[in-house]
C-alpha cells in the first residue's frame, strides 16, 4: 500500500478517536483493489489472518467514517474504498452476473453539476449506478 493512502487512513481514524491496528490495515489493503469486494471475498482473501467478527467490526467502522462505500447490487452489496482514497468513478452493474464495471466520465460529472446548479443545490457527494446486462451475459 502506498504511504499517502495509509497516512490518510491513519489521520481519518485519529480524527475519530480510533487507532490504526493491524486488522484495520489488513481490511484496508484488501479493499484497495480495482474491483469492489463482497464480505465473503474479504473473508477468503484474509486467509484466516482475520476473524469474521474483526472484519465485520472494521467494515462497520469504515462505513461510519466514510472510508468505504457500499455499492448495492440488488439485495446484495459490494464494498470499495471511498473517493478520499481512490479516484471518483461510477458503476455499471450487471443484473445477471453481479459484475461491477467502474467508469469515469466527465460528461456524467458535468451533468450532475448542472442539475445541482439548476436546482440551487449544494452538492456534497453523489453515486451513480447504471444497471443492465454486461457483454458476457448478453452473449451467453
Amino acid at each position: 500500500m502506498d504511504s499517502p493512502k495509509l497516512a490518510l487512513l491513519k489521520q481519518t481514524l485519529a480524527d475519530n478517536d480510533a487507532s490504526l491496528t493491524k486488522p484495520r490495515i489488513m481490511v484496508f489493503e484488501l479493499l484497495d483493489r480495482p474491483e469492489p469486494q463482497t464480505l465473503s471475498s474479504l473473508v477468503r482473501a484474509s486467509k484466516g489472518h482475520l476473524d469474521r467478527a474483526s472484519l465485520y467490526r472494521t467494515i462497520n467502522l469504515f462505513e461510519d467514517l466514510g472510508i468505504i462505500n457500499r455499492i448495492n447490487t440488488g439485495f446484495k452489496y459490494k464494498l470499495e474504498l471511498s473517493d478520499r482514497f481512490n479516484r471518483h468513478h461510477h458503476h455499471l452493474t450487471c443484473i445477471s452476473c453481479g459484475r461491477i464495471i467502474n467508469t469515469e466520465d466527465s460528461q456524467f460529472e458535468d451533468l450532475i453539476m448542472k442539475q445541482a446548479d439548476r436546482h440551487h443545490f449544494v452538492l456534497r457527494d453523489h453515486q451513480l449506478e447504471i444497471q443492465g446486462i454486461c457483454q458476457n451475459c448478453t452473449q451467453a
